[in-house]
């Protein structure tokens, strides 16, 4: 009753009596947007921005992507306080998906808090957000050093600092901040095995395996140690325990790997992959198995799905270019090399390799349908029909093909064939109006005497051999 008795009096511009009515609603379901937006609104037309301010933040405590409260809270700030002021419009930009805005603001922030080191500590810690979401890890570094500068309590800032510092390939400046957390108190699990895991990256297992409670880090260190019995001895009494952990699959192809059991090693990461299909950590695994069974086409063909896990196009082309020298039969390799070649913008080489897949496969309708299209970009509208003629045969229902012939052979001033496809066109087409533009295309070709007219590279040739 309360919800509708603060309506009409907002409704009749009684601000006071609203106010009052919305309140009481809001004090029986403290979770409802409606009513804390209404209550905030005629606060502030009441000037009590200060309950206005507590109503806006309460809607962000429950939807921190409300742009509407980030804007109501700048105006309650913009002249009394320029450091919220600042605050709320760097959290407006962040939400809107504009990093570089919100940094600007809270680098402007910083300025009105400078005499408050919570507030420097706060805003810099998400100024370095904020640059490690924009790739300026440099940046972010510094910013995350001067919150350690003014308070040592946080364990993110340390985790944080050190992951950024291994992005820049400073792994000694990384075990640094680790162990400078763990002086400052910081001896976590968390820590501990963070800095195991950067050790172990550095090439100090011993260290690594000194502060790991994790029995696959310490199998993982034992491995790099050297110390291939032990590691062996661990994963036996591992088994039962992590045969549901993808890791633990890693380490003992890692095992037999480095036991040249390569098969087993094989058989390791094909486990690996149940959990964790596709990625390029699996590929590497398989490309360096290979080498070490001496099969170079399996070592170029991961060491390529390696590359393009990775993101690294060219070097992919040139892996899967160098396992088809070695295998020119496999019909996925060469699939696989035209798509490649295509999306790097090698229309013409990527042709090719569409030729070489239609040898392969003359059934291949991926294949059919780019040589078409290829043949329709230069003209060559003859091969295109024939091309379109044998993809037709693999799905001979589809009424879009045959339409499409039709008008190929119509263009060709091939009549006989113009009228074959669009009467089996409409043969099979459902009654629309599409099936009706062909119907009355169709009696008039029939009704009308045209001369056949050679294609483009037709009369090219002909012309060459006269």
């Amino acid at each position: 009753m309360s919800l509708q008795l603060a309506e009409q009096y907002e409704e009749n511009e009684q601000y006071d009596k609203a106010y009052e009515e919305y309140k009481k609603s809001y004090e029986s379901n403290p979770k409802d947007l409606g009513v804390l937006e209404r209550l905030g609104h005629i606060a502030m037309m009441l000037n009590k921005k200060d309950e206005a301010s507590e109503y806006y933040s309460a809607i962000l405590e429950m939807d921190a992507t409300n742009v509407m409260a980030y804007e109501q809270l700048m105006d309650i700030y913009v002249a009394s306080d320029k450091y919220k002021y600042y605050i709320y419009r760097g959290n407006m930009h962040s939400v809107m998906h504009q990093p570089e805005h919100a940094i600007n603001d809270f680098k402007k922030a910083l300025n009105h808090a400078m005499d408050n080191e919570e507030a420097q500590c706060s805003t810099r810690f998400v100024l370095g957000a904020l640059y490690e979401q924009t790739g300026n890890t440099t940046k972010a570094i510094d910013e995350y050093l001067k919150v350690l500068d003014y308070d040592h309590t946080h364990e993110e800032v340390y985790l944080k600092l050190a992951n950024l510092y291994m992005i820049e390939n400073a792994p000694a400046s990384a075990i640094e901040t680790l162990e400078r957390a763990r002086k400052e108190g910081f001896d976590t699990d968390n820590i501990k095995e963070q800095l195991a895991q950067m050790y172990l990256k550095n090439n100090q297992p011993e260290l690594a395996k000194d502060i790991t409670n994790n029995d696959l880090m310490r199998i993982k260190c034992l491995l790099a140690s050297g110390d291939k019995d032990t590691a062996y001895e661990e994963i036996k009494k591992a088994g039962e325990k992590y045969k549901g952990n993808a890791d633990f699959y890693v380490i003992k192809a890692q095992y037999y790997y480095e036991n040249k059991e390569y098969d087993k090693a094989l058989e390791n990461v094909e486990e690996y992959d149940k959990f964790q299909p596709n990625t390029a950590l699996g590929f590497q695994m398989k490309a360096l198995i290979y080498e070490g069974k001496h099969d170079e086409y399996k070592a170029y063909l991961n060491w390529g799905k390696y590359n393009l896990a990775r993101g690294n196009k060219d070097i992919a082309v040139n892996d899967f270019l160098n396992a088809y020298q070695l295998n020119e039969n496999d019909a996925d390799l060469v699939h696989s090399l035209a798509i490649l070649l295509e999306s790097t913008g090698e229309k013409n080489h990527a042709v090719e390799f569409y030729e070489k897949l239609y040898k392969l496969e003359p059934s291949n309708k991926t294949a059919l349908q780019k040589l078409a299209d290829f043949r329709e970009s230069i003209g060559d509208y003859a091969t295109q029909a024939e091309y379109l003629e044998k993809l037709l045969e693999t799905d001979k229902r589809n009424t879009g093909l045959m339409k499409q012939l039709g008008e190929i052979h119509e263009k060709l001033r091939n009549k006989p064939e113009a009228v074959k496809y669009y009467q089996k066109y409409i043969s099979i087409a459902p009654d629309t109006p599409e099936t009706e533009k062909i119907r009355h295309k169709l009696a008039k070709l029939e009704n009308t005497e045209i001369e056949q007219e050679e294609g483009l590279i037709d009369k090219i040739m002909k012309f060459f051999n006269n």
